[in-house]
């Protein structure tokens, strides 16, 4: 089955994707208060350990979780394995994953000296989210930016250990415009190029140099937003 491409209305009807743990990474050092938010910190980069879409690593703390949506993309023969989830179901939505890698990278870039422990797993948060986004902009003049039937996947309630909803690949490209969530990926690509500058600069040149290149082909399109959500129940 070809990729569907998908046009949008609106970014205010995208669902929240993610809840906005991600915000508590501010929340970074133990405080003189009876707050501890270390270990707020480190229950919300865990959240996102449990939100893994693809192959586990054998690091994944998170040990309920397991191997799920192996075959993401073969559909439209690309390899759209990996990513997070959205929120409390089995659809992996582009723009949200993006806007959540940006934030996170960011909160690495400005608060990482002070994140102790918890350093380590925030930097493979970003690169979770970077790997995928990385397999969704690999075709030339292409940007996968879902993976998933939202009406099937609604309608059935289950682990995506076990799912078997339909894994639709929908697309943007120049005949079907998504300037909105193009130029979110490259600035979560951009950021994340900041934050492994130093600690792997090979991947950062990758990084950087594929935000250059989204950015470059989405600025000559006419703002237009992504996904019109017909496909919603």
């Amino acid at each position: 089955m070809a990729p569907k491409a998908v046009t949008v209305t609106s970014p205010a009807a995208f669902p929240v994707a993610f809840p906005a743990v991600f915000v508590l990474l501010l929340l970074f050092a133990p405080s003189a208060t009876a707050h501890d938010y270390s270990d707020a910190l480190r229950k919300c980069i865990l959240f996102f350990e449990g939100q893994r879409s693809g192959k586990l690593p054998a690091d994944q703390r998170v040990k309920w979780r397991s191997h799920s949506a192996l075959h993401d993309g073969a559909s439209a023969g690309v390899d759209l394995t990996g990513g997070y989830y959205d929120a409390g179901d089995n659809i992996k939505f582009g723009f949200p994953m993006a806007f959540t890698t940006t934030m996170l990278a960011w909160s690495v870039i400005d608060f990482g000296k002070t994140m102790g422990s918890e350093l380590g797993n925030a930097v493979r948060a970003v690169k979770w989210g970077t790997d995928y986004l990385l397999k969704a902009t690999a075709t030339n003049g292409v940007v996968y930016v879902q993976v998933g039937d939202a009406i099937s996947d609604h309608n059935c309630w289950e682990r995506p250990e076990d799912m078997d909803t339909l894994r639709t690949a929908y697309k943007i490209d120049r005949n079907h415009p998504g300037s909105d969530v193009a130029g979110e990926t490259a600035a979560a690509l951009a950021a994340a190029s900041i934050v492994f500058r130093s600690r792997d600069p090979a991947y950062s040149r990758i990084l950087l140099n594929r935000a250059v290149k989204v950015a470059k082909l989405w600025a000559k399109v006419s703002y237009f937003c992504t996904i019109r959500y017909r496909h919603m129940p």
